[in-house]
């Protein structure tokens, strides 16, 4: 019941409670994500303009340090970098933000790393995959000559080492079982899996409870801030930099909320009216809760249904700021609990935002893709179709469930539908274009993934989502 999310504004420059990826903590921009371009993909190192930073002997000695830890993959990254500078005050905002980069750096080509540094291993020579990440982001030359310690000759071998010869999936920088789903299911998998090796933009929904988008745009710009509308949300902003929002009166306010484009559009996908019945039954810290309130403009009752009570509370500062006085936070022990069957056929809308490999939000989490395995995708596959069981009973005749994941896996997503259609001919799919179209939204390629909702980063420039609209006959 508890959802895979994306990586919470962290690290070097922003702070916040732990928020996809789809709404345990919010849709935004990680520590050391590179900064994103107009066309929502991050500039690769060799096309940044200006000169290249020098990299200090200290910031080599941390990137090693933090790698020895986070390389273990024995837990979130964000959460580990965030400990890591939480232990060294001594860092400056400049050394954490190089720190931070190289960090995820290393995650996004963690594959290639462990080619290159044969027949050494990442893991257990964190300093020479520190020198070799370093080196591949700046260039040798800008590392201290000091640091490197008699290594210079390794270290120019293994960027020297041609990667045509390697694996196909090391070349995506997936692990082999990933790469294969990922290629067997999409005829641009190449287009799919270079974007994936980037970063992601930070994008922010406007509150419709206390703002509307023009006016918070304009507000930004007036403080010199980069941001242009998203393109396809009503809601949503993208910013072309990643800074420190969480000082912005705006987002103090409650005006804003940090949320990823695609996720935005899940919530119109549950399109809940004015006065009714609304469960959003793996809620986590609400990202979607808080954006499914503003569109119910605060009235009707709405459960945040989670089995996570830490992460349930961490929705209350932003339930406080949202404004929203409809929302009930509700934790249950499983999708049988009894707070959950007395809700059984009296529900107008259910959004299942389920459990997932969180395949899509690796711009975000780089790490999610070596922490996760297939014996972790079967055990929550059968997750996925208890709890869509379980929520379709809360529906009532002419009611709909929504079921979303973040990830990119026909296996937990489409499959998953087909299977829940064949036990309960009492339901029916509703086209996701013509839910989005009703409230004047067009997103491309929607007839290639027809009936369903897809965005995918290398089409949108969004984190992957998936989304079915499955509607009880009356």
């Amino acid at each position: 019941m508890t959802t895979r999310r994306p990586a919470r504004p962290g690290g070097a420059k922003l702070r916040s409670a732990r928020p996809s990826s789809n709404g345990a903590r919010p849709h935004g921009a990680r520590a050391g994500s590179p900064r994103p371009g107009r066309t929502g993909r991050p500039p690769r190192p060799e096309e940044s303009s200006g000169p290249r930073p020098k990299v200090t002997a200290l910031v080599i000695d941390s990137v090693a340090e933090a790698l020895a830890t986070i390389l273990r993959f024995d837990g979130p990254a964000d959460a580990l970098m965030s400990r890591f500078f939480r232990q060294h005050h001594e860092l400056g905002m400049r050394d954490r933000g190089q720190i931070a980069e190289a960090i995820f750096h290393a995650l996004r080509r963690y594959a290639t790393l462990g080619w290159v540094l044969q027949p050494a291993h990442p893991s257990r020579a964190p300093r020479f995959a520190a020198l070799v990440t370093l080196a591949r982001q700046h260039g040798l030359d800008a590392l201290d000559p000091r640091a490197l310690r008699g290594d210079v000759n390794a270290v120019k071998h293994a960027l020297a080492v041609d990667l045509s010869s390697a694996p196909a999936s090391v070349r995506a920088e997936l692990p082999h079982w990933l790469y294969a789903e990922i290629e067997r299911q999409y005829p641009d998998a190449t287009e799919l899996v270079e974007a994936i090796k980037e970063g992601a933009p930070l994008d922010l929904r406007v509150n419709s409870i206390k703002a509307e988008r023009e006016a918070v745009l304009e507000e930004l710009r007036a403080h010199h801030v980069a941001v242009e509308p998203s393109r396809y949300s009503p809601d949503g902003l993208r910013l072309v930099d990643k800074p420190g929002l969480m000082q912005w009166p705006a987002y103090r306010e409650g005006r804003i909320e940090v949320q990823d484009e695609g996720s935005q559009l899940i919530a119109r996908l549950v399109q809940p009216k004015r006065g009714e019945m609304v469960v959003d039954f793996c809620a986590g810290a609400g990202g979607k809760t808080l954006a499914l309130g503003a569109l119910m403009r605060s009235s009707g009752r709405l459960y945040a249904f989670d089995i996570n009570e830490k992460r349930l509370t961490s929705m209350g500062p932003r339930l406080k700021r949202s404004g929203l006085s409809n929302v009930h936070p509700v934790a249950i022990r499983n999708e049988s609990d009894v707070r959950v069957k007395r809700l059984a056929g009296k529900c107008d809308r259910v959004l299942v935002d389920a459990p997932c490999s969180g395949s899509g939000t690796l711009r975000r989490n780089p790490d999610l893709k070596w922490r996760f395995s297939e014996a972790e995708l079967a055990r929550v596959n059968e997750v996925q179709h208890a709890v869509l069981r379980a929520a379709a009973r809360l529906v009532k005749p002419g009611g709909r469930v929504v079921y979303a994941t973040c990830s990119l896996l026909a296996r937990e997503n489409q499959d998953v539908i087909e299977a829940f259609l064949a036990q309960h001919p009492d339901f029916h799919v509703v086209p996701a274009a013509t839910v989005l179209r009703a409230q004047k939204i067009d997103v491309d390629h929607m007839a290639r993934f027809a009936p369903y909702f897809v965005m995918l980063p290398h089409l949108h420039a969004t984190d992957g989502f998936f989304a079915a609209v499955l509607e009880r006959a009356r």
